[in-house]
């Protein structure tokens, strides 16, 4: 048993019989009151979403997931479809995916985790880093090098990103999948 001050974001706890994804937490102190986390949890089962406060002291159990290597195959409106090495595939709908679906692309080889509860999928997780090429960018400019400036980017997806100033068009850059947020500029 955890209590609730110690879930943080991603995991998954037993919550009334059933499992909910943490989708942020906010542990809060406030002069005589007692701690309390103030969280946003995704039912894994049917997917309804709710905020709710807990007691900082409040146990829960906590719930262990599997994990499976797959790759990304196709898009089968309105699924999404990954496989395994056995070619085994696994349908996802876009809700259960939303939050690496600004990097999901045709063509990508990158290594993901299928997500397992109970023999039934129900996520996706990139890997830490990937690599995403710029189709659009504002270009540079001129004598603009103090600091560290910064301007949007669009991805083939779509999604659009802060990156720095000196990343042009064409350009790979490296992603960190867990914030969404850029790293680096992929030297050639």
């Amino acid at each position: 048993m955890k209590t609730a001050q110690e879930f943080r974001t991603g995991q998954v706890a037993n919550i009334d019989g059933s499992p909910w994804v943490i989708q942020k937490a906010e542990f809060n102190k406030s002069g005589r009151n007692a701690a309390v986390v103030k969280m946003k949890l995704k039912n894994l089962l049917n997917g309804t979403a709710t905020e709710t406060v807990f007691r900082a002291d409040d146990k829960f159990e906590p719930v262990t997931l599997g994990r499976k290597g797959v790759t990304y195959s196709y898009f089968a409106d309105p699924l999404y479809v990954f496989m395994d090495e056995e070619y085994n595939q696994y349908e996802l709908e876009k809700a259960d995916i939303e939050a690496v679906l600004p990097f999901i692309e045709d063509g990508m080889t990158d290594e993901c985790a299928a997500v397992f509860y109970e023999d039934k999928v129900i996520s996706i997780e990139l890997p830490t880093t990937i690599e995403r090429e710029i189709i659009y960018t504002e270009p540079s400019v001129r004598g603009d090098s103090s600091g560290k400036v910064m301007k949007t980017a669009r991805l083939s997806t779509g999604h659009e990103l802060q990156v720095s100033s000196f990343c042009e068009i064409g350009d790979s850059i490296e992603i960190d999948t867990r914030t969404g947020e850029y790293k680096s500029r992929v030297k050639a």
